[in-house]
């Protein structure tokens, strides 16, 4: 803990004399403090000047879905062998991972070096019983199977439209994401949630959706894994978010955008560093006042490439600036 000598003294009838002696004790204590760095091992001070941060830099299995849906363990190989030791999956159906119960995906996980760092699971409606004021099996189940991964997050991406238009029941919604916070540290886990583009669009009373769930989501019990490049159809811009919310974003969606050919969606994903998010800069910014330390690249157009070549591709790219797990 830092003391702050102002604080000890302010409020307090201190005579001269004290003061002195007061002082003399905190010179004192500072320069055996000194003497007892100076004297520190080599390897000891080198060791905490080398120390570098955590950082897990992993890949949202979304990016390759049509692969891994044909061939599961095929693609798990490849994205393994690019230099991956982090995933995010993003299909979890009848308690089944990709088809494999939760022990039977973490051996296969482990037997290829990978480790399940998030999930994306949607939390909706029916995983809350209001009656019971308690939270539906089905979720709990979605709980117990995360912990089984040893996920660091649950992640719920996205939001019915049902529990967002109304600002009583949107505030009561965010009530339950705090409330699943309590059940995912229990099980040893954070809960998050993925934007996607509505939260910057929609309003509630005046006020964007994005901005009431941060003044409503306790960060101590729900992480924002803000997507840098969903936001951008919301008509947000990623660099800017990151400074409204400083500390708020240990959980970064790693993707680039660029403007669509196609009719639906304004800008489409793309390599990292080849559209307009300014991705590196974002990410070094997320890093030094976001709190990030989870970086999940996420590719979802691939512009002519094949999936697997884009997230190759996005990896080396990330390690060019720096981050790799």
């Amino acid at each position: 803990m830092k003391v702050n000598a102002t604080n000890i003294y302010n409020g307090v009838s201190i005579n001269k004399s004290q003061m002195k002696t007061s002082r003399r004790t905190f010179v004192k204590a500072g320069a055996m403090a000194a003497l007892g760095t100076a004297l520190m091992p080599g390897s000891v001070l080198k060791a905490a000047e080398n120390k570098k941060p955590i950082r897990m830099v992993g890949v949202q299995l979304y990016s390759v879905r049509d692969d891994m849906g044909k061939d599961p363990l095929g693609s798990l190989k490849k994205v393994a062998e690019m230099g991956y030791v982090y995933v995010e999956h993003a299909n979890y159906v009848n308690r089944k991972f990709y088809g494999y119960s939760a022990t039977e995906f973490k051996k296969i996980l482990d037997s290829l070096g990978l480790k399940m760092v998030s999930g994306h699971t949607v939390m909706g409606r029916q995983h809350w019983d209001e009656s019971k004021k308690d939270f539906s099996d089905s979720w709990k189940y979605t709980i117990d199977d995360a912990a089984i991964l040893e996920q660091k997050y649950v992640v719920s991406p996205s939001m019915d439209e049902t529990m967002r238009n109304k600002y009583d029941d949107f505030k009561h919604y965010m009530d339950i994401f705090n409330k699943c916070g309590d059940l995912c540290n229990k099980a040893g886990m954070k809960f998050g949630y993925h934007n996607h583009d509505f939260e910057f669009s929609e309003k509630l009373n005046g006020e964007k959706l994005f901005d009431i769930m941060m003044k409503s989501m306790d960060p101590e019990k729900v992480v924002v894994q803000l997507d840098i490049g969903n936001l951008y159809n919301g008509g947000a811009v990623a660099i800017d978010i990151v400074k409204q919310y400083p500390g708020r974003f240990e959980n970064l969606h790693v993707k680039d955008e660029i403007l669509g050919t196609e009719p639906g969606e304004k800008y489409v994903s793309t390599i990292l560093g080849e559209g307009i998010v300014n991705c590196k800069e974002v990410v070094d910014l997320a890093t030094k006042i976001g709190g990030t330390t989870c970086y999940i690249i996420e590719q979802e157009s691939y512009q002519g490439k094949t999936p697997m070549e884009c997230i190759k591709a996005d990896l080396e790219i990330m390690k060019k600036w720096g981050y790799k797990s």
